[in-house]
Order: C-alpha cells, then structure tokens, then sequence
C-alpha cells in the first residue's frame, strides 16, 4: 500500500519533470497596428467635438487669409457671437432633445409665440417686467410639456409631434399677436428689461452684448447638469437605450417629459434674446430658426440617433455656421451660395457622424 506522506513529493517530482520539458514559450501580446484611418476614427469616436473645432479652426484661418485683418478684427468676431446668439440658445434645447434620440422642430415656433406673450403681457396688459418675463418662461413650458405629454403618454414620434405643434403655436402666435409688431419705442418706453438682452458692453474693440453672454452662462449650466449631475446621466442612458435605461432604474418616461420642458423654458429665454436682438416683438421673427438650431447641433458632433454628443459641440456648430455665413458675406459671395455651403456642412455631418458611429 502507497504511503500517502510520499503523495506530494511525488506530485512535485512530476511537476518538475513537465516544467524542464517544456519549450519556454510564452504568450505574447503585440501591440495592435492601427491606419491613420483607424487611427483618426477611433480619436473621433472618443471626442465627437474634435471634428468640427477642427472645421472651425481651419475656416477662420482661411478666411483670416482670403479677407485679412478685416474678418480677425475684434468688432467682426463679437459680431458673429451676435449673430449666433438665437441658433446658439435654441441649439441648447434641440440637443436636449437630441439626446434622447427625438427631435424638435417646433423650437423656432415656441421661441416667437413667447416673445409676443411677453411684449402683449408688458405692452397692452402693462404687467411689470418681470412678470411678463416670467408668464413667457411658464408658457414657454407649458409648450414643451405638451411636446413631452404626446411623445411620452401617447407614444407618438418626436417628429411627428413637433411637426404638428410647430404649426400648432405658429397659428397660435398669429392670433395671440393679430399679426402685429410691437416697436421698439413702445419696449423702450414700458418694459425695458425686455430690450436688456440687446444691450452692449466694450470689451478690447468688441462689443459683447448681454445676450450673448446670456448664451455662454447657459452652455456652461447645461454643460455642468448633462456631465455632473444624475439627470444627465440619466438623459444620455434614455438616448442610448431606453430599454437598458428603464431596466437599471430609470423612469425614462419621467425623464423625457424634463427634457421637454427644460426645452422650452431655454425656447423662452431665447425669446427674450431675440426681443433684444432685432429690437421689437415680431410675430413673423425667427420662424426657421428650428432648421438653423438643428444645423447647429448636427454640425457641432451631436448624434441623431441619441445618447451621443456633448453640449459645447452645439456651440462649435452654430459658431462654425456663423464663421462661414460671416467669412462668405465679407468675401462678396452670393447669399445663395452661403446657403449651399451650408447645406453642404450638414451633408459632410452628418455623413462623418455615421462614420464615427462605425464599430
């Protein structure tokens, strides 16, 4: 009979005998050899914002060198930051919604039935200021939940539903407003703190108006809520996949109506800064600002299929059209062709979106 205290010197004697027969080969791990292709692919799939800051860059240098000095003065650049205030401000909205893989095109028409609702309640009403201030920015949400009320209750596409309420508040300004222009004296004369967003600071030769600086807070607010906080978070899960969302937790029903509604309260803000900006309170200002705001956010990087993009992305968008609006303008290019170009961003796009989102 074996004797078992002899068991593991022979184990370890079998050992032995295996490890001296092997050859020493060892497994190896080569570090993968990527393209430039590959390579460029995988640097924009992590930062989705490199792409257009790259466009902008590179259309401010070549305008700087077709127009001169003109095109880098620094009243020509706070220029164009005016200019981009409005597709800046309802750019934030639209990648809210964006996000969560929906889209909205009645932004532009939520943004002029609030600027009238505020001239009427501070004109022909004579509430203070404020007050008005504040009904546009109530009704302003009041839009947006009923957005989130038919996409989230009755299920309905975000397309569709935006395409209808689009039309809905359009008839509704119309009415609201008998199609009639409040003049800037009126504003002046009455509510002056609806004029204050057109208002203008010297800053090195630049003239920076509030409203524009306005814009910038807001990127900052909602670049600090989408990457810090729970509802951003929980805003890029519901883009991504509703589904796994809801299965780790999240009431993505909940989460949609917020978007929706933070949507319109930043439709309304932009109300106020387009009162600053032309001036007046006009029902026919700023109809087609839906289409510029979704340029902005699909030239920025922003994904439509949601879940994917970053908020200073829109702000590059919007500056990027604004440069090459601008840049064209100077050069005496057509406003046809400006249109062209730009049309011709979306398409180069949303074809680099599709390409980034390859795996």
């Amino acid at each position: 009979m074996a004797n078992p205290a002899s068991a593991p010197k022979q184990e370890a004697a079998q050992h032995e005998l295996v490890t001296s027969s092997a050859k020493g080969d060892f497994a190896k791990f080569e570090a993968e050899k990527l393209s430039f292709m590959e390579r460029a692919h995988r640097f924009f799939h992590q930062h989705p914002t490199a792409a257009p800051a790259i466009v902008l860059l590179l259309a401010v240098a070549a305008f700087s060198f077709i127009i001169g000095d003109r095109f880098l003065h620094p009243y020509n650049m706070s220029l164009i930051l005016q200019q981009v205030t409005i597709i800046g401000i309802l750019g934030i909205a639209q990648t809210l919604i964006i996000l969560t893989a929906g889209i909205d095109l009645s932004v532009g028409a939520i943004m002029v039935l609030t600027s009238v609702i505020m001239g009427r309640m501070a004109i022909d009403i004579g509430l203070p200021p404020f007050a008005a201030l504040g009904i546009g920015l109530f009704a302003g949400a009041v839009c947006g939940y009923i957005n989130g009320l038919l996409v989230t209750f009755f299920r309905l596409p975000p397309f569709i539903v935006t395409l209808g309420t689009w039309n809905i508040f359009f008839a509704l300004n119309l009415w609201y407003s008998k199609s009639e222009t409040i003049r800037s004296q009126a504003i002046d004369n009455v509510a002056p703190l609806l004029h204050w967003t057109g208002q203008t600071i010297e800053f090195f030769g630049a003239k920076l108006s509030y409203g524009s600086l306005l814009m910038l807070a807001l990127f900052l607010l909602v670049w600090y809520t989408l990457n810090w906080t729970a509802w951003g978070r929980h805003v890029y899960a519901t883009g991504d996949d509703p589904a796994a969302a809801r299965l780790a937790g999240i009431r993505t029903d909940r989460i949609l109506m917020s978007v929706y509604v933070v949507a319109g309260i930043v439709c309304a803000i932009g109300a106020w800064a387009l009162i600053g900006r032309i001036g007046s309170v006009s029902p026919q200002a700023g109809m087609m600002a839906n289409l510029d705001s979704i340029t902005a956010v699909v030239i920025g990087g922003c994904s439509l299929f949601g879940g994917r993009g970053a908020i200073f992305g829109t702000l590059i968008g919007a500056l990027v059209v604004g440069v090459f609006r601008n840049g064209l303008a100077l050069a005496g290019v057509d406003v046809l062709w400006q249109e062209f170009t730009v049309g011709l961003l979306i398409i180069v796009a949303v074809g680099m979106d599709q390409w980034i989102r390859e795996v």
